[in-house]
């Protein structure tokens, strides 16, 4: 018993460890048990933060390593969206992008501002920052689609795109206001954030890509690697705050620089989005559950009233955003839908922008209480907003990524695409690793395209050694493609058992052996 007297198990709790075990046991049974009621695992996410932080049983506080953690998680998501983005689609669509980036900006900030002002009774500086807040959405379920394997979508890199141009304008806009309201805005001002903003930019997209190129010539170990590629996504963040914008657009910048260094079937790209989806997006999202508070149910009409209101304009201007961005350029109608689900999930940039205005002070009451730019009602609603927001979009873009990866099937079964097989030979054992990666990178997305390696050992050499050879370098291959999930399929010649290596016999006269062995395997 005595074993236990050493472990505080007040709450909220505050050994690391027993936090950690939390966290993990949340990530990992949350989404298994509300997949079985078909409920995305986003929410079960967010939900199981909202019940387990300070408005919920107070198991956990929303302290510092939480906030660490979930500020890696949304930077995260970002970087993944940028690395993840179809270069070439992302530049056949910039027309596609400015138009919804735009659109999805000025409609939420229009008609936030009307409501805001006529409706809920605000200023004008208060309701142009409120509506600024509608204008922003994250990324939140981002990796749905990812799972799906549909992010190279026109739809996705549509929204991408947009949500770049969206969070840089409210984010001014926030700057903007928030500069009136302390007088700091003036010429001087706009110098330097147009000035930090070239430098920032000309380092993202000219400096980096040589550092880049120079680390990854030079050092093969996976590890640094891997390392490397957070190093740069962090100081590219660090980098764009120092300029005056937001952490969100470095990291995604970042992602698009790596995007020409780092091929989507690779052990590298498999770790990224292994470690993101397996820890710091899930800590992302159970911090911004952790927010949810119900009790502003119970705080009378007037937040009711306010977070009615923002939860109703919010959504239904990003909805007829994504639809007049449907409707213009003829899009699928999935399509439609994954862009508003995608934009219509508000989080980081949205509580950024309230928590700035909400800690403004612009007067003082009667009564001696500060008079805030946004007041307390506002602040609740954003954060039923948040999760209104999360659970409408996990549920549209799980059934809009579902319908548009069925579509891409179809038409990979149409054009008869799965009926390709890639042999790679294999001779040189320190080339194993580079042909692996040359075969799966010319296998098409969402293909079941077979990998099929081939080693050749010659009867004439009656040498042990040439078989336990040709065994390592399938071995080393197929542990190789383990990395990328990917699968190698061995072609045994059927009269010899030698493990996995692949042997067939060469001799002067009966070279058609060779050939007759893949045939039978092949089944081609």
């Amino acid at each position: 018993m005595n074993l236990f007297l050493n472990v505080n198990f007040s709450l909220p709790l505050i050994n690391p460890v027993i936090i950690f075990s939390l966290v993990l046991f949340i990530i990992l049974f949350a989404p298994i048990l509300l997949k079985k009621i078909k409920v995305p695992h986003i929410i079960g996410l967010i939900l199981a933060g909202a019940i387990v932080g300070p408005y919920g049983l107070n198991l956990l506080s929303r302290d510092s390593s939480i906030v660490l953690f979930g500020t890696v998680g949304l930077l995260y998501i970002m970087f993944l969206a940028g690395l993840e983005i179809d270069i070439s689609e992302f530049r056949k669509n910039r027309f596609k992008i400015i138009f919804f980036g735009l659109t999805t900006f000025l409609l939420p900030l229009t008609f936030g501002t009307l409501a805001s002002f006529y409706v809920l009774g605000y200023s004008m500086p208060s309701s142009i920052l409120l509506a600024s807040m509608f204008s922003t959405h994250t990324l939140v379920s981002y990796p749905i689609a990812s799972k799906y394997g549909v992010v190279r979508n026109r739809s996705v890199a549509v929204t991408v795109g947009g949500t770049m141009i969206t969070d840089i304008l409210a984010l001014l806009i926030l700057v903007i206001v928030a500069g009136m309201a302390k007088g700091e805005v003036s010429s001087a001002f706009w110098v330097k954030l147009g000035l930090s903003t070239i430098i920032f930019t000309g380092i993202i997209f000219f400096i980096f890509p040589i550092i880049i190129r120079w680390f990854f010539k030079h050092y093969e170990d996976s590890v640094s690697q891997y390392i490397f590629v957070l190093a740069i996504v962090f100081l590219a963040s660090f980098l764009a705050e120092a300029a005056g914008l937001e952490a969100i657009i470095g990291a995604f910048l970042s992602g698009f620089v790596l995007n020409t260094f780092i091929p989507h079937s690779s052990p590298l790209m498999n770790r990224i989005n292994f470690v993101g989806n397996a820890l710091f997006i899930p800590f992302f999202l159970i911090g911004v559950g952790m927010l949810v508070n119900f009790n502003i149910l119970f705080h009378g009409w007037g937040a009711l009233r306010v977070a009615g209101v923002i939860v109703a304009i919010a959504i239904s201007t990003k909805y007829f955003a994504a639809w007049i961005t449907q409707k213009t350029f003829k899009l699928l109608p999935e399509e439609g839908k994954m862009i508003f689900g995608l934009s219509t999930s508000h989080a980081a940039a949205t509580l950024a922008i309230i928590l700035v205005g909400y800690n403004i002070i612009i007067g003082e009451a009667s009564d001696g209480a500060p008079v805030r730019l946004l007041d307390e009602d506002i602040l609740n609603g954003t954060i039923l907003l948040i999760l209104v927001s999360c659970a409408i979009s996990s549920f549209v873009v799980e059934k809009a990524s579902f319908r548009l990866a069925a579509i891409e099937d179809e038409k990979i079964e149409e054009t008869g695409g799965d009926d390709g097989r890639i042999l790679i030979s294999l001779s040189h054992p320190e080339m194993v690793p580079e042909m692996i990666d040359f075969g799966t990178a010319m296998k098409p997305a969402k293909s079941n395209t077979s990998l099929y390696a081939l080693t050749v050992v010659s009867d004439d050499n009656n040498d042990e050694s040439s078989i336990t050879r040709g065994r390592k370098m399938i071995d080393s291959a197929m542990n190789h493609a383990a990395a990328t999930e990917q699968k190698i399929i061995p072609l045994t010649r059927h009269d010899m058992n030698i493990g996995s290596a692949i042997n067939y016999s060469i001799k002067e006269n009966n070279i058609t052996d060779v050939l007759i062995g893949l045939y039978k395997s092949a089944n081609h």
